[in-house]
């Protein structure tokens, strides 16, 4: 078996890890598990590392836990932003994470025979009926203030980087999380816990609430990631339009293999190493090459082609890469007609777009194009590109320039791409 610590530290996937972890991890079978929040039913690309992280835990023989904070998720974390989180009602909360651990599933073994199989938890499912003064007397007595207020995701809150201050629910949370760990350790053995650098101290909160509950003997750890960032600082994963989800039905395929296949070429350097599953030897050879000729975008593809069969399938990551053809390729107007609205809208997104009424429809291209739309400044300047075969509709080579545009040259209905010369699309949508 693979040594889980060098496997995190040659991908640049290690942040801090206490002392005795590494050594209880090359003694026996460990089980770890990691905390997400279940507030909406997908994941997106900024939990892919904490992800790839059990995933090649469990690859090196451990066993990994997924907890979704039901009840943690309900209140606000001080290491994360200002806002406290929404309550959630108990069936959103359930479905937020069955879709969540169908998610995971692409990464982790859940239904596998061997004692390493994953798992996930509801911390909500232990913490319903945990009452105020259960809590009072099981964890509040074993923790002092003071011990919690010297955590830097508390100081930092109290010394006015947030404008409200610090609510007693949150800065109750590091308590909560520790109680996590203390009943996973209780009730399945599991030893360690991972999370992003920024979780640092509401994990050793738990490793620290585990030890004075159960005594100095126990075996309790904890391991970080580093928060990912781009090559220019700025926070990974975030995009003008929000999001990079893992969700199909939140961003296309087409649109997540774009957001690999246009990182810098530092970033999939980086990236290469920490969201897939490649070996060292393989990624030492793909950075050669592309030094060799960076203009190949060799780390980018890679990269782009394997997070998103990972993430979606094959069949997706063959989609995509038709889609993204289409600007540039030879396409048809089947191969068009064959992508889904949104996936359609992503590819021509930021395209120059029109409106034209649904009336028009019959009157000649050269009337649509210049008077409704205005694809061409003249009458004339559309009749001598088309007559230099300069123009197409929907792909196909527009012979006539008074052709009329009916509602058979719509695709899906209401769309009409029209191309003048090589690289220049126009959108309409007729409404």
């Amino acid at each position: 078996m693979k040594n889980f610590v060098e496997e995190l530290r040659w991908r640049g996937m290690l942040a801090q890890i206490m002392p005795g972890a590494e050594e209880l991890l090359q003694k026996e079978m460990v089980t770890a598990y990691l905390g997400t929040d279940p507030t909406a039913d997908s994941l997106h690309i900024g939990h892919l590392c904490g992800i790839m992280l059990l995933r090649h835990f469990q690859r090196c023989g451990h066993k990994p836990i997924i907890l979704v904070g039901g009840a943690t998720g309900m209140i606000g974390d001080p290491s994360g932003k200002s806002q406290e989180r929404n309550l959630l009602d108990t069936e959103t909360l359930y479905h937020n994470q069955e879709c969540i651990k169908a998610q995971v599933a692409k990464f982790l073994d859940f239904n596998g025979t061997e004692p390493n199989a994953a798992e996930m938890v509801n911390n909500y499912d232990w913490m319903k009926d945990f009452t105020f003064l259960d809590f009072a007397r099981v964890v509040g007595k074993h923790i002092t203030v003071n011990y919690m207020m010297a955590k830097d995701s508390v100081q930092q809150r109290l010394n006015g980087t947030a404008r409200d201050g610090l609510s007693f629910t949150e800065f109750t949370y590091q308590l909560l999380q520790g109680y996590d760990f203390l009943h996973l350790y209780r009730e399945k053995g599991c030893k360690m816990q991972f999370g992003g650098n920024d979780q640092w101290g509401n994990m050793t909160t738990g490793t620290e609430l585990i030890r004075r509950t159960l005594g100095n003997e126990t075996e309790a750890f904890a391991i970080t990631c580093p928060l990912i960032t781009k090559a220019d600082g700025k926070k990974f994963g975030k995009t003008e339009s929000g999001n990079i989800w893992l969700d199909p039905k939140r961003t296309t395929p087409y649109k997540f293999y774009q957001f690999w296949l246009n990182v810098s070429d530092d970033d999939a350097e980086k990236y290469i190493k920490i969201f897939t599953s490649l070996e060292k030897d393989v990624i030492d050879t793909l950075v050669e090459e592309h030094k060799q000729d960076p203009g190949r975008r060799v780390l980018q593809k890679r990269l782009a082609e394997e997070v998103t069969t990972m993430v979606h399938s094959k069949e997706a990551l063959d989609a995509a890469i038709e889609a993204s053809g289409i600007l540039f390729g030879k396409a048809t107007k089947d191969s068009l007609a064959k992508l889904d609205e949104q996936t359609f809208l992503d590819v021509f997104d930021g395209v120059p777009q029109y409106e034209v009424s649904k009336e028009r429809l019959g009157q000649p291209a050269v009337e649509l194009f210049t008077q409704d739309a205005a694809i061409f400044p003249s009458k004339g300047e559309m009749r001598k590109m088309v007559q230099g075969g300069g123009v197409s509709v929907n792909k196909e080579k527009l012979q006539q320039f008074d052709k009329p545009i009916t509602d058979e040259d719509l695709i899906d209905g209401k769309y009409i791409l029209v191309q003048r010369g090589k690289k220049n699309y126009f959108l309409l949508t007729v409404k």
